[in-house]
């Protein structure tokens, strides 16, 4: 293909050729179909509607003049040179001039006949348009006055809702605030129970028992603690709550202050009129669809928004009525145990009490019982003394009498007598002094029975001292009924 400012024999001007590069004989090629617009020169593109006849016989005849043949199919632009082409394009016949004035004349006639049906319809366009648009607009305005009639329902229903949703949240947060307090209320009367706990550690010896007393207190300080954990545990779950609550407060929010944009905006459209101020051309508008809810989704989605709301405060509801049944659980099983506690702590000190006494008793009966084995074994020494003088004399004469001489060392009455004597005394010495053992050993064991008694006695005074003086005195007060259930 030539480039443009070719002259008129280029090659685009006729019909294709083509070109063989040795093809193998017998291969049928494929047909090329023209493709390319017939040329025209400038100004001269839709001389075929209405051409004088002398031109028209001259360019209907096209001859190729490389083929040597008529062209087939393939219009092309007559080879005659421009100042030829322009003299005979001037040129006209009778024929033609007639032909053109009568159509002149049909033209006329059909224009004046076509303007007329025209007119006619343009009124009546006019009028049913101006119909038709009045008919929309008043529509137009009765669907607005419509639509804000649903928006002032919805936005009724949105602000009843957000009003009891509101007053919810606040009745939620007050329990919240009550749990919290009375968990916190709850760390005195447990750090007592573990005050008494580890004082009653301090017990000394057969004391360090595990008595009903520790048995309450363990139960007490669990109880104290779980009530405390459960307070704790509700307050988080009403603390989840309220976010869920805050969540679907906003959304109530967000779509009160939707609505209220919209009625501003409905309202507005609502008073324009075809004689205000504020109305002008927004081309393009009607073509623009920014809608992204249709009525039906448009209701439903505040009302999904109410009915969220809805659980929401029902949940809070419950809540509530958990947190109140909790208090009263919880308050009662307190003070209940700590009255068990009680009764158990003075049962123990009664119990202690009633001991020391006997033990008191028993210590002051053992005293009298070692003053009189003191005397015993004086009284004891005293005889044993008191029996060697006879003892003394009676060996003597035994011993003097021995020297007599010869036959005169005679088993006579006195001798007899006095080795009777002498055994006797001596038997006596022997039971006397067995006795003062059995005594003295007596009184070593009452010394140390004494010194039991008076151990166990502050054993037992140091018990009392611990149930009786320090935990009875810390437990003589226990927060109240209004202070468990969280009222400060």
């Amino acid at each position: 293909m030539e480039y443009l400012g070719t002259t008129q024999n280029a090659s685009y001007c006729g019909p294709r050729k083509t070109c063989s590069f040795n093809e193998p004989l017998g291969v049928q090629l494929p047909v090329m179909q023209e493709c390319c617009q017939p040329y025209y020169l400038p100004g001269y593109r839709y001389l075929n509607t209405w051409r004088p006849s002398l031109f028209h016989k001259i360019s209907t005849a096209q001859i190729c003049p490389e083929e040597g043949a008529t062209c087939q199919g393939i219009q092309k632009p007559p080879t005659i040179l421009p100042s030829l082409r322009a003299g005979l394009f001037c040129r006209y016949s009778p024929h033609d001039w007639d032909r053109s004035q009568e159509m002149q004349m049909r033209g006329a006639e059909a224009s004046r006949l076509w303007a007329g049906r025209l007119i006619g319809d343009s009124r009546r366009l006019v009028h049913d348009k101006d119909q038709l648009t009045r008919q929309m607009q008043e529509g137009t305005c009765r669907n607005l006055g419509q639509r804000l009639s649903d928006i002032g329902f919805w936005k009724s229903e949105l602000t009843y809702e957000l009003e009891r949703l509101l007053n919810e949240n606040r009745g939620l947060d007050a329990f919240k605030k009550r749990l919290e307090c009375a968990a916190d209320e709850v760390n005195c009367p447990l750090q007592v129970a573990l005050e008494c706990l580890y004082h009653r550690e301090k017990r000394i010896g057969i004391d360090l028992v595990h008595d009903n007393v520790e048995k309450n207190l363990i139960r007490e300080v669990d109880l104290l603690k779980c009530c405390q954990e459960q307070m704790r545990k509700l307050a988080q779950r009403i603390e989840i709550q309220l976010r869920d609550n805050r969540d679907a407060q906003h959304a109530l929010e967000r779509d009160l202050e939707d609505k209220n944009s919209a009625q501003f905006i409905d309202e507005k459209c609502f008073n324009l009129r075809n004689t205000s101020d504020c109305i002008s051309f927004f081309h393009g508008m009607e073509k623009i669809d920014g809608t992204i809810s249709v009525p039906e989704t448009w209701a439903k989605f505040s009302n999904d928004n109410i009915k969220h709301s809805q659980n929401m405060r029902a949940n809070s509801i419950r809540l509530q009525e958990e947190a109140k049944n909790l208090f009263e659980n919880l308050s009662d099983q307190m003070w209940k145990q700590f009255t068990n506690t009680n009764l158990a702590f003075s049962a123990r000190i009664s119990e202690v009490t009633d001991v020391k006494n006997k033990l008191q008793m028993q210590l002051a009966k053992t005293l009298h019982e070692i003053f009189q084995a003191e005397n015993t074994i004086v009284l004891l020494e005293r005889s044993i003394m008191a029996k060697e003088c006879p003892l003394k004399v009676a060996q003597t004469r035994l011993e003097c009498r021995s020297r007599r001489p010869n036959v005169e060392m005679c088993r006579d009455i006195p001798q007899f007598k006095l080795v009777n004597e002498v055994f006797t005394i001596d038997d006596t010495l022997q039971t006397l002094r067995m006795r003062l053992r059995e005594t003295q050993d007596t009184l070593q064991l009452l010394v140390m029975t004494k010194c039991r008694l008076e151990h166990e006695l502050a054993i037992k005074a140091n018990t009392l001292c611990i149930d009786k003086d320090k935990c009875m005195c810390m437990r003589r007060t226990f927060p109240s009924t209004p202070r468990l259930v969280g009222y400060s």
